[in-house]
This record gives C-alpha cells, sequence and structure tokens, in this order.
C-alpha cells in the first residue's frame, strides 16, 4: 500500500528521510520533489525497480532516457568518464539547479540502463528533500519527470492529485508542496561545445 509522507521542503525529519530510504532500499519506487517537476524513481542498483519505472512510463528500460540524481558532484565520476576541467566548472556554476548534464557513461552505470546508449543524464537539484534522502541511500537514484506525452498536466503539480493518481503504483509519494510546470533544461555535454538539447526555466551559467 502506496503512503503519502508530508516533509519540510528546508528542514526535512531525518526520520523520514531513513523511511523512504529504506523502502528504495527494498526495490521500492518513490513520487518526490525536485527544484522542477516532481519525478518517480529508484535506487539506481534496483534493477526490479527500475523495470517498475519503465513500466508506469509505458517504455522499456533500454529505451528510456532516464537520468541519475545525486547528492553533489563527487559521485559523478562513478558513473561517468573523465570529465575536462571546462565541464566540470560549467557543471559546478550550475548546479545543485534545475539542469540536467549529459556526460559520456562508464562500464558501471547498470546494464538496464544502457542498450546503444553511452551517455548518462546528471541532476543535482536544489531541492533539500531529494538531496538528503539520495545523501542516507549513499548512491544515486534514477529518476524522469512526472509526465504524460511530454506534457505537464496538473495533477503532476499537486502531490496530493499525484498520490490519488499514483497510489496503486509506487510506494510512496513525497509531499513537498507544489511542483513545478517545466522540466530541467537538458545541456548535452557529449558534443563540443556543449548544447542546450531542451530548454527549460533557466540557461545555465557559461
Amino acid at each position: 500500500m502506496s503512503i503519502l509522507i508530508r516533509m519540510h521542503p528546508e528542514n526535512p525529519a531525518e526520520r523520514q528521510v531513513r523511511q523512504i530510504v529504506e523502502i528504495l532500499k527494498e526495490e521500492g519506487v518513490i513520487i518526490y520533489p525536485t527544484d522542477t517537476v516532481y519525478g518517480i524513481g529508484c535506487d539506481i542498483y534496483k534493477p526490479k525497480a527500475i523495470e517498475r519505472v519503465a513500466q508506469i512510463k509505458g517504455i522499456k528500460p533500454e529505451k528510456a532516457n532516464f537520468s541519475i540524481i545525486c547528492y553533489d558532484l563527487s559521485h559523478i565520476s562513478d558513473f561517468t568518464r573523465p570529465i575536462d576541467n571546462n565541464i566540470f566548472k560549467l557543471m559546478k556554476r550550475n548546479l545543485p539547479g534545475p539542469f540536467t548534464f549529459i556526460l559520456e557513461a562508464n562500464i558501471n552505470v547498470p546494464k538496464i540502463l544502457k542498450s546503444n546508449r553511452k551517455s548518462i543524464g546528471i541532476r543535482v537539484p536544489d531541492n533539500k528533500i531529494i538531496r538528503e534522502i539520495v545523501k542516507e541511500l549513499d548512491n544515486p537514484i534514477i529518476t524522469t519527470s512526472l509526465k504524460t506525452n511530454d506534457e505537464i498536466i496538473e495533477y503532476n503539480t499537486d502531490p496530493e492529485l499525484i498520490f490519488e493518481e499514483y497510489r496503486n503504483l509506487v510506494d510512496a509519494v513525497i509531499d513537498g508542496g507544489y511542483g513545478g510546470l517545466v522540466a530541467s533544461t537538458v545541456v548535452d555535454c557529449t558534443v563540443n561545445p556543449p548544447e542546450i538539447v531542451r530548454m527549460g526555466n533557466y540557461e545555465p551559467e557559461w
């Protein structure tokens, strides 16, 4: 049975954070606030949970453009090929923030997320709730926007309506207040110079 957990956006309770982490460790799927739209995700090391997220989205895991949420930049080298200093500085200037940076993936990215894809999207949202959860979990979660056919619709912004819509599909919905209507800006750093492939509300500071 799914649960709705209300968390303080600026000061999430440690007990609640641990509760969500236990759900993730037990192959759970969660819906959570970010600094843009609400997201749906799971522990990057739980293949069955990744399959569930893909199923909810109506796509095959290997065809999904899932990104990963990290607590900060220190986890990035675990999943990406070495990045040059300019890319690192670009990310450092803009993260935490409403951006997804696409980098070349390394062999540590779980096979279920890779078919012909050699890249992975990296998110460090400016949202204390999900960052504290990832920090406590001690590894990234996979993430994808709560979207239908690339459209953000009204129930995607209200956590109580999200819970009504998804309560039979996920294990927990975190209420961190109303979400946004515009997804993150996506910057492809596998090309030189990096280029914006999806514009959100903000352009990165170059």
